[in-house]
């Protein structure tokens, strides 16, 4: 199959033959024509499959500008949750329309919001925004009744990140007859909730097999001590002259720590996460993209949105405290259908999440020790004495009564106390009697 015989016009035939594609991904081949056909869309697929081309291309062949009128009213809406995936899907819608006649705009906070309202009025075809400052524009008077078309990309994490309310104060702005084309890379309740509110009568794509990961992507877990982690880490990218990795963190804090465990190590380090502004963490990123910097330390605000050509290793530093946010993460490498590996290093309070991410993700990930780096029996035996004293505290805690069962229990006693001092009573009048 070709994305000629797909339906793609000519000119964006051109575009993506400069672009390097040659044949549609699964995701594309079926999301394409159902687009053009004007269908909801409700998609499962995963990271680096192809999504932005597949809702992408069809979205500019439909909405072809016509004519150069000022102030024309916006026609297409793509909503994502980050920052850097916004740009990114800018970006590569850019590069889908370069001959065509259509303007597209980037709304995101973190920019002056006064210059996104001027290019605004210049009229603008597509609009790419994560959703609070979209619903920023809309409730500062941008106009969203001429869209035909509303994206929602990554569905499960703008859910996960708290949108829903910025969704479903959008919606009701948009036209009663759009198209609503909804992509999530793992399938939940939640999901599926926000669908029905959104689609009608979509068309089910199932790209990739549910919260699945993909199938290039070599996983191994390495058992260690958590005292030698960071230890393991330079010793592994040292070890296999890595050139590339994106290692992932839990927190904040644990990722600038790292940062300076690993340049002492003497490898080029960068780190992008929540503190650091938007023009840090643009020059981070090109910087890693440029083979400036070797590691590139992130927080899961980066596990989505970062479109890292043939990237070779993602290494999970800490696990994720989401069992979905594993696929995001791995989901960074094995793009594209090219090969990538998948390291996750756990220590013993990780062992029960790693079994979670088996569960979520349908297999079981090979573990394995670095010669080394075995982890100390002696505190090994410590943490899980450790583990177990707090795993039976949870099962005490879970047993002892609520405060709401307890004054039921106490009432109850109290109710039974006077009944019993009542018959006693009785007992005592009939014996004098």
């Amino acid at each position: 199959m070709s994305f000629e015989k797909l339906g793609v016009m000519k000119q964006l035939l051109g575009a993506i033959n400069d672009l390097g594609y040659i044949n549609p991904t699964t995701v594309q081949t079926r999301a394409i024509p159902l687009v053009l056909a004007k269908s909801d869309i409700f998609a499962t697929a995963q990271t680096g499959t192809g999504k932005t081309a597949a809702f992408g291309l069809p979205m500019i062949q439909r909405l072809r500008a016509n004519s150069d009128d000022v102030n024309r009213l916006i026609r297409g809406v793509i909503l994502s949750p980050t920052r850097e995936l916004s740009i990114q899907i800018h970006e590569d819608m850019k590069s889908f329309a370069k001959y065509m006649n259509l303007s597209i705009a980037l709304l995101v906070g973190g920019k002056d919001i006064e210059a996104q309202q001027k290019i605004l009025k210049k009229g603008v075809d597509i609009v790419i925004a994560t959703p609070g400052r979209m619903l920023e524009h809309a409730e500062g008077g941008l106009s969203l009744k001429g869209v035909e078309i509303f994206v929602l990309d990554e569905a499960d994490r703008m859910l996960d990140m708290g949108f829903v309310k910025e969704i479903r104060k959008i919606h009701p702005m948009l036209p009663k007859r759009h198209q609503t084309l909804l992509f999530s890379a793992t399938y939940s309740e939640k999901v599926r909730k926000l669908s029905k509110l959104l689609l009608t009568k979509p068309a089910f794509i199932e790209a990739s097999k549910k919260n699945s990961t993909v199938d290039t992507i070599n996983q191994k877990v390495y058992l260690v001590d958590r005292e030698r982690k960071a230890e393991l880490l330079a010793y592994i990218i040292g070890s296999r002259n890595f050139r590339q990795v994106l290692v992932f963190t839990r927190t904040k804090a644990s990722a600038d720590q790292l940062v300076l465990e690993l340049k002492k190590d003497g490898l080029k380090c960068g780190v992008i996460h929540g503190d650091k502004t938007q023009a840090n963490r643009v020059k981070t990123l090109n910087d890693f993209k440029e083979g400036n910097i070797t590691v590139l330390v992130a927080t899961d605000i980066a596990s989505r949105g970062l479109d890292i050509e043939h990237l070779p290793y993602v290494i999970n530093y800490e696990l994720p405290s989401v069992p979905e946010d594993y696929i995001h993460r791995v989901g960074r490498t094995g793009r594209a259908g090219r090969d990538g590996e998948a390291i996750s290093l756990i220590d013993i309070y990780e062992k029960y999440d790693i079994k979670e991410i088996e569960r979520l993700i349908g297999i079981k990930i090979p573990q394995e020790t670095v010669e080394g780096f075995e982890p100390d029996p002696t505190i090994r035996r410590k943490d899980e004495d450790e583990l177990k004293l707090k795993s039976e505290h949870k099962k005490a805690e879970k047993k002892r009564p609520t405060k709401k069962v307890a004054q039921k229990v106490t009432a109850k006693s109290i109710k039974t106390a006077k009944v019993v001092k009542k018959t006693n009573k009785k007992r005592k009048t009939t014996k004098r009697d």
